[in-house]
Parts: structure tokens; C-alpha cells; sequence
């Protein structure tokens, strides 16, 4: 092949691989986006047209089988025209309307259930405060109210410390998983059911019974599902980099951005084909050693030096006792102990006692170690030399 072949196909090749970059890095842009931006679930937790793990519709048609009416609202003013005197408001977290919004919403309602505890609702509804959860995990209702007589035993994700007036069911030491509160005519409950009357836990425990005595003590039901479409929070524009920046700089931080780019593109470009290169790819085993050598010096690392010393004089002698390589320092020390005619245990300290700490201590083990070497040598070379 012509050299002027060689070049246009490492030519073809570079641009194939720039291409593929761009390409990836436009795919990325687009998932990162797609995540970002993308539209998000309409149906979402404590949903009563949800059929998810976190929807309610499970709740929803035990509500409707036992002849209770629901008008699903998705607006206030649906809610507000839905709801009658015999109407129990049943709403999530409001997270998108302003306080007015909520009291607006809640005053015309006779009977009330939020079914997340926001801290902001109990301000609102002047229910209480967090509380630390107790030690008990399922309780039962332990309160007068008659429609909770036959739940059962639930176990409440998040409890209150009840304001004055206000009954506090699913209690332990003044902690309550449910606040219940009568007044002027009015009943508003509250209580975290995200993990209670969610189609995946409903059928747990006694959450069911508990769904049903909160929600179907009327004939009709308006759910009111809160979205961001339904809110009345003027929106403010928050501080930019942009704006609280000059209006040069935007323009400069692009410039540099494409000029890093080209910079990037003209020095990954390669000026004709790769050339081998002979590279040393061989290294002595002295030089290995002398480096690691020099290393540990530097270091002042005797303990270290005296590890490594130990571990190849073990090695040695077990290859030279007949050992396996995986017989342990007590194995060799024995052994080498048998050949030489000597205690057992006289070895031991020298091949599993503790790390000299000084360079003394670390010359008399090296030394130790390669007299202990030089004996078991000439102890082998006698017994095989012997009629």
C-alpha cells in the first residue's frame, strides 16, 4: 500500500471518529434533556385515577363499592362546586397553592381529610407539631372516636404532637399518627398515608379499614388532587448568572468555550500514520529489586524492608524443605527446625514474631535470615550427597 494510500485512510478514520464523538455527545444531550425537561406524570401520589404503586384507586373503588360518590377535582374551583354539606374534602399536600388558596379551599367543607402532613398544614390547621416517632411500630386507634373502633393495628410513617383540642389516634407516649379536631361544626382529620392507603399498602395491616372510616363517613367525596397547573404563587424570576453578571461576560465564556473546542479538534488531529517504536518492554529482575530497594530506603520503612526480606526467605526455604508454596511461616519455621537437628519453635520468632522498628533490628534479621538460608543449604546438600 502507497504512502498517500496510508494517509487518506488515517484521514478517513480520524473524521469517522470525530463524527462518532459528536454523535455521542448529541445522544447524551438529548437523554440528559429528555430527563430534565420532560413532561412529568399527571397521575401523581395518593391519585385516585392512578393505578400505581403510590396511586389510590385502589382506595377509590372500595370507597365507591361501599356506595359513597367521588367527584374527582383537579382545579379549585371544581373542588369549591363540588363540595356540598354532606361532602367530606379529601386533598393531599396543597404544595401549589398559597396559604389564602388552602383556607379558601377548606372553609366551605364540613368535613375534611389531608392525607400528607406538610408542617405547613398543621400551621395552617392548627393541628400541632412533628414529633419523634415511638418505639411501638403497629398500634391501634386507642382513641373515642367510633369509626375507628374496628380498624385494627396500623403502622403511621409520621407522628404529631397534638395541639389543645385536638385528638391525637395511633399513639404512644404523646406521640399520635392521626390528628382528629372538632370545631365550629367542622371536623378535620390529617395523617401521612402516602404508605397507608397507597394502592401498594392498602391491603397491609388494618390500612384499608382505616381508608374507609376516614373517607366514607358521607355519601359523597370530593378529591381535590393538587398540581402546579392549579396554582395561584405568582412566579418570581429568580437571580441568573446572567443577570447579576455584566452583559460582556455571557458572550466572552462562549468565546472561550468554541475556542477550547477548536483547540481540542487541532491538536487531537494526527499528521500521518502511527510509527512503531521499540520500547523496553523486558526489565531485569535486579532492577526491579534494586528499585523497590531504593524505595523502601528512601522511606525509612524497616518494617516494611523486613516483611519483604521474611516473606522471600520463606518462600526459598519451603521450595528447598520440600513445601508447598502455601505452607504457612510456623510450617517452614518447623520444618527447617527438623532438618537442622534444632527445637521446634526456636524459628519461630524469627518468621512470624514481631517487625524490627530500627535499621540495627532490620540488619540482624537480614542477617539471621540468610545464615538460617546458608545452613538449611548445606543441611539438604549433605543429606542427598549421603550413600
Amino acid at each position: 500500500m502507497s504512502g498517500t494510500a496510508v494517509r487518506e485512510k488515517g484521514r478517513l478514520r480520524s473524521v469517522l471518529g470525530w463524527l462518532a464523538i459528536a454523535a455521542a455527545v448529541i445522544a447524551f444531550a438529548l437523554i440528559v434533556g429528555a430527563l430534565t425537561f420532560g413532561a412529568p406524570d399527571p397521575r401523581g401520589a395518593l391519585d385516585p385515577e392512578s393505578a400505581g404503586d403510590s396511586g389510590s384507586l385502589a382506595l377509590a373503588e372500595l370507597l365507591r363499592d361501599q356506595g359513597v360518590e367521588i367527584t374527582i377535582a383537579r382545579t379549585r374551583a371544581d373542588a369549591a362546586g363540588a363540595i356540598t354539606d354532606d361532602s367530606t374534602l379529601v386533598m393531599a399536600d396543597p404544595f401549589a397553592l398559597s396559604d389564602e388558596a388552602v383556607e379558601t379551599l377548606v372553609e366551605p367543607a364540613h368535613r375534611t381529610v389531608v392525607l400528607s402532613s406538610a408542617s405547613r398544614m398543621l400551621r395552617l390547621l392548627d393541628l400541632g407539631e412533628n414529633a419523634a416517632p415511638p418505639a411501638a411500630a403497629a398500634l391501634e386507634a386507642g382513641c373515642d372516636l367510633p369509626e375507628l373502633a374496628n380498624v385494627g393495628t396500623v403502622q403511621p410513617d409520621r407522628f404529631f404532637s397534638p395541639a389543645e383540642g385536638v385528638t391525637g389516634c395511633f399513639a404512644d407516649g404523646g406521640a399520635a399518627g392521626l390528628l382528629v379536631v372538632d370545631r365550629d361544626g367542622t371536623r378535620t382529620a390529617m395523617i401521612e398515608a402516602s404508605s397507608l392507603l397507597s394502592n401498594e399498602h392498602l391491603a397491609e395491616n388494618g390500612n384499608a379499614a382505616l381508608g374507609l372510616a376516614l373517607l366514607g363517613q358521607t355519601d359523597h367525596v370530593v378529591w381535590y388532587v393538587p398540581s402546579f397547573g392549579d396554582t395561584d404563587i405568582e412566579a418570581q424570576s429568580p437571580d441568573t448568572l446572567a443577570s447579576l453578571t455584566p452583559p460582556w461576560v455571557t458572550p466572552a465564556i462562549i468565546l472561550l468555550l468554541l475556542a477550547g473546542v477548536m483547540a481540542g479538534v487541532a491538536r487531537g488531529q494526527r499528521f500521518g500514520p502511527l510509527v512503531t517504536e521499540t520500547l523496553p518492554v523486558t526489565v531485569r529482575a535486579s532492577e526491579t529489586m534494586h528499585g523497590r530497594a531504593r524505595l523502601t530506603a528512601k522511606a525509612g520503612d524497616a518494617a516494611h524492608a523486613a516483611e519483604a526480606l521474611r516473606d522471600g526467605a520463606i518462600r526459598r526455604l519451603a521450595a528447598r524443605l520440600g513445601l508447598t508454596a502455601r505452607s504457612t511461616p510456623v510450617e517452614v519455621a518447623d520444618a527447617a527446625s527438623d532438618r537442622l537437628r534444632i527445637p521446634r519453635g526456636s524459628l519461630h520468632q524469627l518468621f512470624a514474631g514481631p517487625l524490627p522498628t530500627g535499621d540495627a533490628e532490620l540488619v540482624e534479621t537480614a542477617r539471621r535470615l540468610a545464615e538460617l538460608e546458608t545452613a538449611v543449604d548445606a543441611a539438604v546438600h549433605v543429606e542427598r550427597n549421603e550413600p
